[in-house]
């Protein structure tokens, strides 16, 4: 597999007003590569996705997708093509869906193929079917989002995102909205995507996933990277306190799991 890097952020900061959110987050990502955050709540990790595909601004730093690079620090005319091409190369699939209610699940495939990638309606169509199909929504595609399930709602969400073809995937704890019998579907089909070797980035605390499926975890707090390194690493051989201190607080919560710190 190639293990080139496709996702470069240096020195990235974001405050909202007086609160300073990320204060200078650094990292790589490869390839393929499947890097689960972990966090508390408040910890910036939401915030930090967020600004890697410019939903928000940061106030500083530099942002590499695919070779697209936009300084951060300096958004101005020249770099809105930039930022344009960079969200191109990016999909997000968000804990509430995000589909639209009055399209069926077919049209919501379509809208980001025809809209942003200029894609002709006939085409559309026929890639958004597959990938409906691919993930076992085949039967529903004149379906709208209130005739489905959660667990269906977030299964399409995460097609919309593959069927752009994105080199980065970023999904926002995909399983917070969902009942707790919906969560093993949509787990399931996160461990597809990551299998297919399609690079994500996911902010979750879904510890199970985490520790079986991402690459490498990495553990923000405060807005800072506390710690990162494989997930052995990290639920075995955690180095620092507060790092520690986190996971125990989630193995009194998922008792149907062991992990060891």
């Amino acid at each position: 597999m190639d293990k080139t890097t496709v996702v470069s952020i240096k020195n990235l900061h974001k405050s909202f007003e007086d609160v300073e959110v990320l204060k200078g987050i650094d990292m790589e990502i490869k390839k393929g590569e499947v890097v689960a955050i972990l966090g508390p709540s408040g910890s910036g990790k939401t915030t930090f996705l967020r600004c890697l595909n410019f939903l928000e601004t940061a106030d500083k730093g530099i942002i590499d997708i695919g070779g697209h690079i936009v300084d951060c620090q300096d958004i101005g005319k020249n770099q809105k093509k930039k930022i344009i091409d960079l969200r191109r190369k990016t999909a997000m699939v968000f804990q509430n869906y995000n589909l639209f209610s009055h399209k069926t699940l077919i049209e919501n495939m379509m809208e980001g193929l025809v809209i942003v990638h200029k894609m002709n309606k006939i085409e559309a169509y026929e890639k958004s079917k597959k990938m409906l199909e691919r993930i076992g929504l085949g039967e529903r595609i004149n379906y709208y989002p209130h005739m489905i399930s959660g667990g269906q709602k977030q299964r399409a969400s995460m097609a919309r995102a593959l069927v752009l073809n994105p080199d980065v995937i970023l999904f926002d704890e995909p399983r917070s909205a969902l009942d707790p019998e919906l969560v093993g579907e949509v787990l399931d089909t996160m461990k597809q995507i990551a299998d297919e070797g399609i690079t994500m980035i996911v902010v979750t605390h879904e510890m199970a996933f985490a520790r079986d499926v991402a690459d490498r975890v990495v553990f923000m707090d405060k807005g800072v990277i506390v710690e990162q390194g494989t997930p052995k690493e990290i639920f075995t051989r955690p180095k620092e306190d507060r790092t520690k201190q986190f996971l125990s607080r989630f193995m009194l919560l998922e008792t149907s799991e062991n992990y060891t710190i």
